[in-house]
């Protein structure tokens, strides 16, 4: 099979690669029906993540099966699946309290720009879809693997409630799916902190109803003004910067909640200030299996449609054009196809 390879910063080659192939009972093979580069891909594109050895690249994925271990009865070839980028047997005492993406037989996934995918803890992990989906579904059901989870759970986290007020920090995919989530979970007022054009209009079609365009101190005063001098009931941080975890933490009202989902990049704390904040924080890798079932079914019926994070569509031969796109803000997420 081919699949995408990271050699080195801004060095992504599409490769001939050993068929995936069962390798424990608990394991299935799946043939690649879309996959895409995610915004935390760009993290080692971009040098700012060690690469060691050259290795396979990707971790969002919906295929149709191809093979199954012994243990593995939930899914069977042919069947349409979804899964999520951190693995789960989904009955360890972890899965069991919703937190898979913690499973104590976790494995991240790492494979996923390829053709055929071998997905561990198959088991646990896939959810099949009651026949096959229309095409035209695929991406959103894709986004619902990542980053439409990961912006759910960063709602969540930041418990977004009917009637109350959220700001998303991050104007990415997992920030526009968190505007969808906060709009799902009953937000009254959602604030998109954006300076891209483009962003803020899908960003208003998901549910925003305000823009913010400033950073930093600047963008936390305009998040005051718009709260009466408060803050926001909830702020969901899905960049992973210093910067954008003060503005997050600093946009959140006392007794406000933060939900941090971007992958933390040089991020510190001060433990003094968060307490006389009395700011809640919660975050970590979204348990995407947790919500699945729900968001398979929200994406199905037409209720949402994450799929329009995906402003680019390339062939799968041409995820290097994907990664400099996306490395470039040219894209807010390139869809590939095999």
């Amino acid at each position: 099979m081919r699949g995408a390879v990271i050699h080195g910063p801004g060095d992504i080659r599409f490769e001939t690669l050993e068929d995936p192939k069962v390798l424990h009972p608990t394991d299935a093979v799946i043939r690649t029906a879309v996959t895409c580069v995610c915004g935390s891909d760009l993290w080692p594109y971009r040098g700012l993540e060690p690469i060691g050895e050259a290795h396979p690249m990707g971790h969002e994925y919906v295929g149709f099966v191809e093979e199954v271990g012994a243990e593995v009865t939930a899914v069977k070839p042919g069947q349409f699946v979804v899964g999520s980028f951190a693995t789960s047997d989904n009955t360890c005492a972890n899965c069991r309290n919703g937190f898979q993406s913690n499973c104590v037989h976790r494995e991240f996934m790492g494979t996923c720009q390829a053709d055929y995918v071998r997905i561990p803890n198959a088991q646990g992990t896939l959810v099949a879809t009651d026949g096959i989906p229309d095409e035209r579904l695929w991406p959103g059901l894709l986004a619902v693997s990542d980053v439409m989870g990961t912006g759910w759970w960063a709602a969540d986290a930041a418990e977004v409630r009917c009637g109350s007020t959220a700001v998303v920090v991050g104007d990415g995919a997992v920030g526009l799916c968190g505007v969808i989530a906060a709009k799902e979970m009953g937000a009254e007022r959602i604030i998109a902190m954006s300076r891209h054009e483009s962003r803020q209009k899908l960003a208003l079609e998901f549910g925003a109803t305000d823009i913010v365009a400033e950073r930093g101190e600047e963008g936390v005063a305009r998040i005051k003004e718009l709260t009466g001098g408060i803050g926001a009931d909830s702020v969901l941080e899905c960049v992973g910067t210093a910067q954008a975890m003060q503005q997050a933490l600093h946009a959140a009202r006392p007794g406000g909640n933060v939900g941090f989902v971007g992958v933390p990049h040089e991020v510190a704390v001060d433990g003094q200030e968060l307490f006389f904040s009395h700011v809640g924080l919660r975050g970590g890798p979204a348990p995407v299996r947790r919500y699945l079932p729900d968001l398979i079914d929200r994406v199905l019926a037409g209720a949402i449609n994450p799929g329009k994070v995906f402003d680019l569509t390339l062939p799968l031969d041409q995820v290097a054009e994907g990664y400099k796109a996306m490395d470039e803000r040219r894209a807010i997420k390139a869809l590939l196809t095999p």
